[in-house]
């Protein structure tokens, strides 16, 4: 096996950008090739992130790699890690709501609470239900 180090995207030294051309010639040629060199690449990209910051990439990158190892095709993986990524930008504790929390400390707004529902309460059949929400 060549050295991870040369091919596509890489130099002896340092990695470079993926040409896609490149990339996709060898995924199709030699795939184990293609691992290698795609894990260098991201370990590399994770090492020159600030130092504290790495540990939070390596889980990221473990929760990319087990999402692409459960889906049996790469475009189904792909849309599994788009929603993935979508539930970071739109979810509960995701990127909008925390530029909307900062914002709303900055000018001294309460951000609103999210509306509630009253949860109601249904009989099971060997019980009646209560008529209080608890």
């Amino acid at each position: 096996m060549a050295d991870p180090g040369e091919g596509p995207g890489m130099t002896a030294t340092q990695p470079t950008q993926p040409d896609f051309e490149e990339w996709r010639d060898l995924a199709a040629r030699d795939p184990e090739a293609f691992e290698s060199r795609r894990r260098a690449l991201i370990d590399a990209a994770i090492e020159d992130a600030p130092p504290d910051r790495r540990a939070r990439l390596r889980r990221l990158q473990w929760r990319i790699d087990t999402v692409r190892s459960r889906h049996g095709d790469p475009l189904a993986a792909c849309a599994a890690l788009s929603r993935m990524m979508w539930e970071s930008v739109r979810g509960d504790q995701g990127l909008l709501n925390q530029v909307a929390y900062l914002h709303a400390r900055w000018t001294g707004n309460a951000m609103r609470e999210p509306p509630r529902a009253r949860v109601l309460p249904f009989a099971r059949p060997d019980k009646p239900a209560s008529a209080g929400n608890d």
